[in-house]
C-alpha cells in the first residue's frame, strides 16, 4: 500500500485512486479499471489537431504570449482582446514554455484542471454522501460527454470547471468545520475561476454556497474574520488578471474596441461582461429559447443526462414534500444550486452549450448521492427503471458510434479496430452479465462513454480534421519548405489553425492590395479565390486542399457519397 503521507499533494491521480478504500458498490479492481479506461480516452484526446474556431484561436493567442514573451496584453491576431480574462491563456503559454508549441501541450492545463475537478467531485460527494458516492461522482464527472469534449476542443471551460468545483468543495468544508486553510484555498480556487471566465464563476460558486448555508442555517460561518481573509485571498489571486486588464485598456483610453474608446478593462470584467451576456449585447445572435440548457443537458451530460433528470425530479419532490424544512444530514446545495443557476442561464440572451459545464460536477455529486441512496434502501424497482434508461441510451449511442466508426470515414486501421472491438465487447459483456443493479448502471454507462469517445478521439475526429484547410495546408507548407514569413491571408478570412501550426502570426491583407505582395504566398478560401479571379490577380503556382466547417456537420457531409458536393476549397497562391 502506498503511503499517502509521502506523496506530493498535487499528484491528484494517486490521491484519486488510493485515498481511502475503494467504493464498496463497485469494488477496488472495477474502480481502478474504469479510471484506467477513462485515462485512455483523455490521453487519446491530447493528440487530435486543434479545431477552429475557438480552440485553435485560443491556442494561437496563448502562442502569441509565448512568442512575444508578453503576458500582459492579450491579443486576438493583431487586435486587443477584451472578451475573456487571462488565466486560461497564461496556463497554455506556460505549458508552451515547458513543452513547446504543440496541440498536446496546449491541452495539458485543461487535463490537469479536469483531474482537480474529478478529485473535488469525489471529495465533495464523499462529504455529503459517504465513500460509496465519492468514486461514483468522480466517474460520472469524468465520463460526461461535455467534459471529455472540453479536453480536446479546449477553450476556457475545463479550467473554469475544475477551479469552480474545487472552490465549492473547500468552501463547504470551511462552512462545516470553520478552518482558515479551507477558506483561503476555496477563495484561491474562486479567484482562478474568476480569472478564467469572469463573473460566471462567482455566480455559480456563490449560488451553490448560498443554497448550502441557507438550508443548513449556518449563517455564523459568513460572519467571521476568516471570511475577510478569504476575500483578501480572492483579490490577491485575481490581482495579476486585474492588473493586466488595467494596463492593456484602462491606461489606453484611445484604443478602439468594438467601435468604442475609453474602455475600462476593470469595469468590463466586474460588470459589462456578465451584463452583455445576459442581454446579448455585442454577440452575434440572441437566443429566445428559454429551455435551451434544459434540452442541451440531455446530450452534453451523456450518458447520464436522463438519469440526472430523474434524480433532479425526485430530489426536488422530496424538498417540496417536506416544505423545505431542515432535515439533518440532507444537503440542498446540489438541487437548489442547480435550479437557480439553470433558470438564470436560460434567461440569458447569449447561450452556448459549454456555458453549463461548471454545473456538471454538481450534477455528478447529485446523481451519485441519489444512486447510493437507492442502493442503501434496496429500491430495486427504481434501479431497474434507471437501468432500462441506460440500456436504451447505450444501445442507441453505440449503434451511432459504430456508424461513425465504419461508415462515415471508412474502417479504422487494424490496431484501432481491434481495441474498439475489445471495448465494445466489454460493453456487451456488461449488458448480459448478472450483477448488482447499481454497479451495472455505473459500469455500463462508463464503458459506453469510453467506447464512444475512444472511437471518436482515435478515428472520427482525426479523419474529420483532414477537411480543415489550415492544419492540412501547413503539412504541404512544411513538405515544400515554404517560409511561413512569406505567407499572407485575406482580411476577414483568418485560419487560426494555419497560424498555430506554422507557429507564426500570419499578416492580413485586403484583396485590393495584391500588388504589394508580388513574389509572396497568399492563403485564401474559395469565396476569396473567386474574387481574385474576377479582378485578374495573377499567380504562377496554386496549391489546393479540401475544406469544410467541421464544427457544423451536416448529413450531406457525413455521407461519403454526397460529401464531394458540399466540400469547399482553400488555396495557397504564389502571387506574381
Amino acid at each position: 500500500m502506498i503511503n499517502l503521507l509521502i506523496l506530493p499533494k498535487h499528484l491528484f491521480v494517486y490521491l484519486l485512486i488510493y485515498n481511502s478504500a475503494m467504493s464498496s458498490i463497485l469494488g477496488k479492481k472495477v474502480t481502478l479499471l474504469l479510471y484506467f479506461l477513462l485515462a485512455l480516452v483523455y490521453v487519446s484526446g491530447l493528440f487530435i489537431p486543434l479545431m477552429e474556431n475557438d480552440s485553435a484561436q485560443h491556442a494561437t493567442m496563448a502562442m502569441h504570449m509565448y512568442l512575444e514573451n508578453d503576458f500582459i496584453n492579450l491579443m486576438k491576431g493583431f487586435n486587443d482582446y477584451l472578451d475573456k480574462p487571462h488565466m486560461h491563456f497564461w496556463l497554455a503559454a506556460l505549458s508552451f514554455k515547458i513543452f513547446g508549441v504543440t496541440h498536446w501541450a496546449y491541452r495539458i492545463p485543461a487535463l490537469l484542471f479536469t483531474m482537480i475537478g474529478a478529485f473535488s467531485s469525489y471529495k465533495l460527494s464523499k462529504e455529503f454522501y459517504g465513500i460509496n458516492a465519492g468514486h461514483i461522482a468522480s466517474l460520472i464527472f469524468l465520463s460526461a460527454q461535455a467534459i471529455i469534449l472540453a479536453n480536446h476542443d479546449v477553450r476556457t471551460d475545463a479550467v473554469l470547471t475544475g477551479a469552480s468545483i474545487f472552490a465549492i468543495w473547500q468552501l463547504v468544508l470551511y462552512v462545516n468545520y470553520g478552518k482558515l486553510k479551507q477558506a483561503i484555498l476555496g477563495s484561491i480556487g474562486l479567484g482562478i475561476a474568476f480569472s478564467t471566465k469572469g463573473q460566471l464563476a462567482v455566480f455559480i460558486v456563490g449560488i451553490m454556497l448560498f443554497s448550502y448555508i441557507l438550508y443548513n442555517r449556518k449563517w455564523k460561518s459568513s460572519f467571521n474574520w476568516k471570511v475577510l481573509v478569504g476575500v483578501i485571498a480572492f483579490f490577491l489571486t485575481c490581482l495579476p488578471m486585474l492588473y493586466a486588464y488595467y494596463h492593456q485598456f484602462d491606461l489606453h483610453p484611445e484604443k478602439v474596441i468594438n467601435g468604442h474608446t475609453h474602455i475600462s478593462g476593470i469595469r468590463f470584467i466586474f460588470w459589462d461582461q456578465s451584463f452583455n451576456r445576459l442581454t446579448g449585447t455585442g454577440f452575434g445572435s440572441n437566443s429566445t429559447d428559454y429551455f435551451f440548457f434544459f434540452h442541451t443537458l440531455v446530450w452534453a451530460f451523456l450518458p447520464w443526462g436522463l438519469l440526472a433528470y430523474v434524480a433532479i425530479f425526485y430530489r426536488s419532490k422530496e424538498f417540496v414534500k417536506n416544505k423545505f424544512k431542515y432535515i439533518k444530514n440532507v444537503e440542498f446545495l446540489t438541487i437548489g444550486g442547480f435550479w437557480i443557476v439553470m433558470i438564470v442561464l436560460n434567461l440569458s440572451k447569449s447561450k452556448l452549450p459549454h456555458y453549463m459545464n461548471s454545473l456538471f460536477p454538481i450534477l455528478a455529486v447529485l446523481l451519485a448521492g441519489y444512486l447510493v441512496n437507492l442502493y442503501n434502501k434496496s429500491d430495486f424497482k427504481m434501479l431497474k427503471i434507471l437501468l432500462g434508461i441506460q440500456y436504451f441510451s447505450a444501445i442507441l449511442g453505440s449503434l451511432l458510434a459504430v456508424v461513425l466508426l465504419i461508415f462515415v470515414f471508412g474502417t479504422p486501421n487494424p490496431i484501432l479496430l481491434f481495441v474498439n472491438f475489445l471495448l465494445f465487447s466489454a460493453l456487451v459483456y456488461t449488458f448480459i452479465k448478472k450483477q448488482e443493479i447499481t454497479k451495472k448502471i455505473i459500469v455500463m454507462s462508463v464503458l459506453f462513454s469510453v467506447f464512444v469517445n475512444f472511437s471518436l478521439n482515435t478515428h472520427f475526429y482525426p479523419k474529420l480534421l483532414e477537411y480543415q484547410a489550415g492544419n492540412n495546408m501547413v503539412k504541404i507548407i512544411k513538405e515544400k519548405k515554404i517560409d511561413p514569413n512569406s505567407i499572407y491571408m485575406i482580411k476577414g478570412s483568418k485560419s487560426w489553425s494555419l497560424n498555430f501550426y506554422t507557429v507564426h502570426e500570419t499578416p492580413e491583407i485586403a484583396i485590393s492590395e495584391m500588388q504589394s505582395i508580388k513574389g509572396k504566398w497568399l492563403f485564401v478560401y474559395k469565396r476569396d479565390f473567386d474574387k481574385l479571379q474576377k479582378q485578374n490577380t495573377k499567380w504562377d503556382e496554386s496549391i489546393e486542399v479540401n475544406h469544410h466547417r467541421i464544427t457544423m456537420l451536416t448529413a450531406s457531409f457525413l455521407n461519403p457519397k454526397t460529401r464531394p458536393k458540399v466540400l469547399n476549397k482553400a488555396y495557397l497562391l504564389h502571387i506574381n
